[in-house]
């Protein structure tokens, strides 16, 4: 009878196992598609809540009449595709330069913590750097400068939206840098320089024609995130883009958030056009990958060895200081702000430091946080459960998962969040449930499950398998070998893992916005709505406050195996 009851447990176990696999894909994609039908009835008349029965091409026609249709798509397609080219040539040619250098572990050093700042985070802490009002220009007036006033020089919020571009890079550099690392392992990258420079290559050039085109093959699916989200991205638009006319991601949200529901039909249709407009721009991309290379090969054969490499190398490193700087110095700038008492142009530093600004948002920053801790809590414990049951269900019954399975987990970081999301709301508010905190959640989960699977399938599958082996010798079931061994020698993986999806659900802007109605108040979406009011000392408390509510998981993650495994040094994996 015990064996029979063991059986069946065993049964029940593999069943759920191999559920894992599609009840995370339901997780992903399901929203995704089903948002996507809710924004294709309303972009071509049908939404039944505002009395509009289709098919129609009015939206459509609504929108071509808008002024600024031309404007907007032009600044979301230039962004786009200035932010993320700067930042891969940034990437690569620093990792060419200088991998394997003191220089590059000190930069790498830098740049790996700022991954988890959020957007908003650092895209006001570079503003409150580089404004006419900003830190810089306060430093080097009126010695350097002269100015006893700010100038009126259009530098945030610009018209081309260069400091947006700006914003984006900073920001994306350090998630490059760091997929590029985990790449050049499997590279063979030490070696084929090591040849390269032996035939007489520059260590830039070298690098260019042997490593260059093994790491891209292997980066192509998060270069192509960037693109879609550097080309839809609505809250860093929102705080450093133009808004005369904005990009067009801030302007779908305007017509989605409008009180009179027939502005969801223009909404619904302009996410369309977005979603149109990152089609058109990977394919663009794809198209110039195919020209590079051509041009790639005639260069490799022209046995051109580099005669400029030190100069690329150096001005590459400073372009990637200059990132990890501005961050830092983005957030230390926020840190003054928000004890700052009286601060006037030109002083450097405030008058006075005063606890008064905390004391005064102080509270509203503590429900926020509530809030926020409380959904990325559960969207990246949910998410590391459904990653962690999809990896033992891999190693367990001999799954495999294609090129094509591994792009269905890019899938819904490709797909912009505008083109989706809207109609995930009117799908929501037909059936009664386009507000609260599980619509909220569920819609995290979309964002959050990717980056945890990437993050801790790499670990998760290089542990050694020949542990579990002689634990099952010993009699061990599959789930003790899972839960009393190779969890617990996986932890340091596991909590970052877990540390880099809270990260990303903290800094959730749309999906909190749209799903929740407004009425899901987060670190996000409090900062950003205090964008436009240009209270510095409460966007200061609040942008710090979402830095924390992201930077601390990590910290633990780095701390809490350090403590658990002090005395057993052989269960540090990962």
């Amino acid at each position: 009878m015990a064996g029979d009851t063991g059986w069946l447990g065993h049964i029940r176990s593999r069943r759920f196992l191999l559920l894992l696999p599609a009840l995370t894909l339901l997780a992903m994609l399901g929203p995704v598609f089903a948002g996507l039908w809710g924004t294709l009835l309303p972009a071509f008349g049908h939404l039944p809540a505002a009395g509009q029965i289709g098919p129609s091409l009015d939206p459509f026609r609504d929108l071509v009449a808008w002024p600024g249709l031309p404007r907007a798509m032009l600044l979301s397609v230039t962004t786009g595709l200035l932010a993320t080219s700067i930042s891969l040539a940034i990437v690569m040619l620093v990792t060419a330069g200088w991998s394997g250098t003191r220089a590059f572990r000190v930069l790498e050093r830098l740049l790996s913590p700022l991954l988890s700042v959020p957007h908003a985070a650092a895209a006001f802490g570079l503003a409150f750097l580089i404004a006419p009002s900003g830190w810089l220009s306060r430093v080097m007036s009126p010695g350097l400068t002269g100015w006893e006033r700010p100038p009126d020089w259009l530098i945030v919020q610009d018209n081309w939206g260069l400091t947006m571009t700006a914003g984006l890079i900073v920001k994306e550099v350090p998630f490059l840098l760091l997929i590029t690392l985990a790449a050049l392992g499997q590279a063979d990258a030490r070696r084929s320089v090591t040849v390269a420079q032996a035939l007489g290559y520059g260590r830039v050039t070298g690098w260019l024609k042997t490593v260059f085109p093994r790491v891209y093959a292997q980066i192509r699916p998060p270069v192509y995130v960037v693109l879609a989200y550097a080309m839809s991205v609505v809250d860093v638009a929102v705080i450093l883009g133009p808004n005369t006319p904005p990009p067009l991601s801030v302007q779908i949200v305007k017509w989605m958030s409008d009180p009179d529901l027939a502005m969801r039909l223009e909404g619904a249709a302009g996410a369309l056009v977005q979603l149109a407009l990152v089609v058109g721009a990977l394919v663009f991309w794809r198209l110039g990958e195919w020209v590079i290379a051509r041009l790639g090969r005639r260069w490799i054969a022209s046995g051109a060895r580099g005669r400029f490499d030190p100069l690329v190398a150096r001005l590459a490193l400073l372009s990637g200081a200059a990132c990890a700087l501005a961050v830092l110095l983005g957030l230390g700038v926020l840190a003054i702000w928000s004890f700052a008492g009286f601060w006037g142009f030109p002083d450097a530093l405030p008058d006075q430091f005063t606890w008064r600004n905390w004391m005064r948002f102080g509270p509203g920053t503590q429900d926020a946080m509530a809030e926020t801790a409380l959904i990325a809590i559960v969207a990246a414990s949910v998410a590391l459960v459904l990653t962690i049951g999809c990896l033992e269900a891999e190693h367990r019954y001999g799954l495999t998962f294609s090129r094509r399975a591994v792009w269905l987990l890019y899938l819904p970081l490709l797909i912009p969040q505008t083109a989706f999301l809207p109609g995930l709301q009117t799908l929501m508010l037909n059936i009664g449930a386009d507000a609260g905190r599980l619509p909220v959640i569920l819609a995290h989960l979309v964002f959050v499950l990717p980056y945890v699977f990437l993050s801790l399938a790499d670990p998760y599958r290089a542990w050694d398998t020949r542990m579990g082996t002689i634990a099952a010798a010993l009699r061990a079931s599959p789930n003790g070998v899972l839960w009393r061994i190779r969890l617990p020698m996986l932890l340091r993986p596991i909590l970052t893992a877990l540390a880099v999806g809270l990260a990303v659900s903290v800094g959730q802007y749309l999906a909190t916005l749209l799903i929740g109605g407004g009425r899901v108040a987060t670190l996000t979406t409090e900062a950003v709505a205090l964008a436009s009011g240009g209270d510095r000392r409460a966007i200061a408390v609040y942008g710090l406050m979402q830095t924390g509510a992201a930077l601390v998981p990590f910290a633990l993650a780095l701390l809490i195996p350090a403590l658990v495994w002090r005395n057993r040094q052989g269960l540090r994996h990962g």
